[in-house]
């Protein structure tokens, strides 16, 4: 009996929530709407990333060409993004993290046609929705791209770039053995250090009362970090955060800026 070959040239490890990978060639084929390209992929391309969800993203959401132009496809994975050429001008840039069904992407960036909004979303389903939203909206200054949050902050984003980065109801896994499974880390916060320009946005809200304790002690021993003192930014609402007023469930918020630490 033949046993069925993994993909050919391909060799992917994931262990203890870890992800890593081994190519022995030097690229990726990806498909997208149009015609295939390929990616290419450094030897040992991920740490901390689980490369497996990277090798499911070859497909892109089935959208008129309208709606596609929404979505940014980058012709590598490893080279940092030239935002001016994505969004056809220089403004400042904001990053929707886990922008999920695009509501409040939509609602900030139509408040906002100075600025620039790149969300970022795993998941085709929702990919394909919020670009069809989007592109309903006329809305042209904002892009879409897929792929997990960590590693497009960490690999993809310039340093000093990005003016706010929205992190809204990410998943708090509750239970302890899952912990690891959490957005947050300190490498997750470094990550978004080195990509916030001075005095830049970090804006975060969360339903999980001990997930925000969390994030809490993780900024309060972060000194590039300050709790902003500023009155409370009006933000559009997402649609969880919609159900959660509904039912008066409380909703934690930190709104924190980059700041140069003293020496």
């Amino acid at each position: 009996m033949h046993q069925k070959q993994p993909p050919a040239k391909t060799a992917v490890r994931v262990a203890d929530g870890v992800g890593s990978a081994r190519t022995e060639c030097a690229t990726i084929k990806v498909a997208n709407n149009e015609a295939n390209f390929r990616i290419p992929v450094r030897q040992h391309i991920c740490r901390n990333v689980r490369f497996v969800t990277f090798l499911r993203m070859r497909d892109r959401a089935h959208l008129h060409q309208n709606e596609a132009a929404i979505e940014f496809v980058p012709a590598s994975i490893v080279d940092q993004l030239n935002l001016c050429e994505i969004f056809g001008r220089d403004a400042p840039v904001e990053v929707d993290l886990g922008c999920g069904n695009g509501m409040f992407l939509a609602a900030i960036a139509r408040q906002n046609p100075d600025r620039n909004f790149l969300g970022i979303e795993r998941l085709l389903g929702r990919v394909g929705s919020v670009c069809r939203k989007i592109a309903r909206s006329n809305l042209e200054n904002v892009r879409i791209l897929r792929m997990e949050s960590s590693y497009a902050i960490a690999h993809l984003l310039p340093p000093s770039a990005i003016s706010a980065f929205h992190v809204l109801f990410p998943d708090p896994w509750p239970k302890r053995r899952h912990h690891r499974r959490r957005l947050f880390t300190t490498e997750f916060l470094d990550a978004i250090d080195c990509a916030l320009e001075p005095n830049g946005l970090l804006h975060v809200a969360t339903d999980d009362a001990d997930y925000f304790r969390s994030i809490y002690k993780m900024i309060a021993i972060k000194p590039s970090f300050s709790v902003s003192e500023e009155e409370a930014i009006e933000f559009p609402m997402t649609a969880f955060e919609q159900k959660l007023a509904v039912n008066g469930a409380p909703i934690q918020r930190l709104l924190l800026r980059k700041v140069s630490p003293v020496r």
